[in-house]
Formats: C-alpha cells, sequence, structure tokens
C-alpha cells in the first residue's frame, strides 16, 4: 500500500447506549451553514435527503463550531428538528443550546472521530518538549550544554479517557511507559496501567514525567490543572494539552513555568484563545504553542463525513443504537 494513500481512520466509539430523549423522527436534512459538497454528499450516500432549512427539516448537519448564535437561529425557524451533529468532539460552545433543547433535539458531536490527527500532534508535543525543542526553536547560537530526555519508560498521567487518550496510548505504547488515566469513572482504559477517578487528581501529579490534557471542558472541569496541581508535579515536568485552554490556568502555568516548577508546557489550545500577541506564553522559554491546529480542515473533513454517514443512517432507520457519539445534556458532553 502507498503509505499517502491510508490517511487517518475515522474512530467510532463504543455505542449502544440508552439516548437521552426519543429516538428522532426522519425526515429532510439541512447541512449548515455553509454546505460543502463532501458532507453533503455524506447525508446522500446514507439515503438522506439534503433540503433547504424550513418548516419540514428534520435533522441538521452544523459545520460551524464557531457559529452557535447561527445554530440557535435554526433550531427557532425549524421547531420540528429532532437531530443535530455537531461539528467538533468539544460541543462546549454549544452547551446552553443543550441544554436549552437537549430535552427533544438529540445532539450528536464528532467525540472519537479526530482522535488519530490529534493524538498525533499530542505525541509530537510530548517529543518535542521533552527533547526541549522550546527553547531549541528560539535559540540563536549553538548550545554546549546537553539537555533533553527521552520518552522511553517515563510516566504519564492521561487526563480523559476518549477516542484522542486512547489513540495516544496506543501511540506510546511501543516506548514502554507506565500510563495512569484520570477520568469520571475507575472502569480500566485498554493501554493504561490504572486508572483512576478525577477526585484522585492531585494523587498521581507527582509521579508524572508527562500530562496529558484530553478531557471535555464543562463547568466542572474549567481550570482542572491551576496553581496547586503545578506545585505537586515535579520541576522536570511536561504539560501537553490539546483539549480545551480553559482547562488549564494560564496564570497558574505561567506563573509555574517561570518558577521553574514544571519544565515545560507543550500547547495547541489556550485561555484565552487565541492568544493576543503580547501575552506572555508567548516569550516563555518553556512553552511550545502551536494555533490549535492539532487537525487542519484537510485531515478531518473526511473523518466528519464519516460520522455523518453514519448518523444519517441511524437517523433514517430511527436506530438507537447506532448514533455515534450522542452528547449526554447532563454531563455537558
Amino acid at each position: 500500500m502507498n503509505p499517502s494513500s491510508r490517511g487517518h481512520r475515522a474512530v467510532v466509539p463504543t455505542g449502544g447506549g440508552a439516548l437521552p430523549v426519543e429516538v428522532p423522527t426522519p425526515g429532510p436534512v439541512a447541512v449548515l451553514p455553509e454546505p460543502t459538497d463532501l458532507h453533503v454528499t455524506a447525508v446522500t450516500e446514507a439515503g438522506g435527503t439534503v433540503a433547504p432549512l424550513d418548516a419540514d427539516t428534520r435533522g441538521v448537519v452544523w459545520l460551524d463550531a464557531h457559529d452557535p448564535a447561527g445554530l440557535a437561529d435554526a433550531l427557532d425557524t425549524a421547531p420540528g428538528i429532532g437531530w443535530v451533529q455537531l461539528p467538533f468532539a468539544g460541543v462546549d460552545a454549544f452547551a446552553h443550546l443543550i441544554e436549552e433543547h437537549g430535552d427533544r433535539v438529540l445532539f450528536t458531536s464528532a467525540k472519537g472521530a479526530y482522535a488519530e490527527p490529534v493524538a498525533e500532534h499530542a505525541l509530537a508535543l510530548t517529543l518535542a518538549t521533552l527533547r526541549v525543542l522550546q527553547r531549541r526553536a528560539r535559540a540563536t547560537s549553538w548550545a554546549t550544554e546537553p539537555e533533553g530526555v527521552s520518552l522511553y519508560g517515563r510516566n504519564i498521567v492521561v487526563i480523559g479517557a476518549g477516542g484522542i487518550a486512547v489513540e495516544y496510548l496506543r501511540l506510546v505504547a511501543p516506548f514502554d511507559v507506565d500510563v495512569t488515566v484520570v477520568r469520571r469513572s475507575a472502569d480500566p482504559v485498554p493501554g493504561a496501567s490504572r486508572t483512576v477517578t478525577t477526585d484522585r487528581l492531585d494523587e498521581v501529579l507527582p509521579d508524572a514525567d508527562v500530562v496529558v490534557v484530553a478531557a471535555a471542558m464543562t463547568s466542572g472541569t474549567t481550570k482542572l490543572l491551576g496553581e496547586r496541581q503545578f506545585g505537586l508535579m515535579k520541576p522536570s515536568a511536561r504539560l501537553v494539552n490539546i483539549a480545551r485552554g480553559g482547562l488549564v490556568d494560564t496564570d497558574a502555568l505561567v506563573a509555574a513555568l517561570r518558577a521553574g516548577e514544571i519544565a515545560a508546557a507543550g500547547l495547541d489550545v489556550t485561555d484565552p484563545e487565541p492568544l493576543p500577541d503580547d501575552h506572555p506564553l508567548w516569550s516563555e522559554p518553556g512553552a511550545l504553542i502551536t494555533p490549535h491546529q492539532a487537525d487542519t480542515p484537510e485531515m478531518v473533513g473526511p473523518l466528519l463525513a464519516e460520522r455523518i454517514r453514519l448518523n444519517t443512517t441511524a437517523f433514517l432507520g430511527r436506530s438507537a443504537d447506532r448514533f455515534v457519539g450522542v452528547v449526554d445534556p447532563a454531563a455537558g458532553y
């Protein structure tokens, strides 16, 4: 096989659980706000009918993660909508709509679908911070002091247990790492040495060489890592965040890097975002920042199309156990 033909695989989370609402009534699907051929084709290949938004619309594929107001208008315009497919794994921008309409509308997200490209980026940031590329990239003269450590045999704490976390575990397995997963439940995660609940996060941080944030952003996880947590970590520890910037207290992170409480941070997401040009993180030698591009449109377009196709099939067949990426309104993701 030509390696270039492989591409990223769409990851399908385990389904089969009860839906939080009644199975939606099938009907015409609107692809909004700007339909693309790729995503329209995903609906039609599943047997669906794509039509403009009107009173007959029963499903919506919403492609703009930065326009929750537009989706709000669509839900008001077409009260018969029973299913909404959102474009990203993170649904925090739509939290108010999920809370308002979640008693009658089934929301599905892309959670798990983009696991491969995002986990690949998380691995890149892990290796880069361990090999001090955050400083090497800023250097203007040849360094003589040896720096950098290997990933082999390190202790990693992964916060979250979704598709990205599971794929990251698969990628780091060849390095013989010891992984602790922190999640809402203590159910074991394949590839992890142990799994602990979120209330034990502070307990596992002191032994971590790398802490990877791959959790959902909810009201309960805001600033999950702050001054106390950084104080518990090793001075040699690295932080990698490819989830949401708000999971980390930015001011506390800047202070921890400056004080040497942790060695480095590889961030694809920040709070605020976009990060202002004059923000101290830009000039912090321990910070390596990428502009929320762990997955580019070219990477995720086909993966979202596959998620749309699967959920359109479930929607048309009224198959409660075949919807994937179902958003739990109570949990917020």
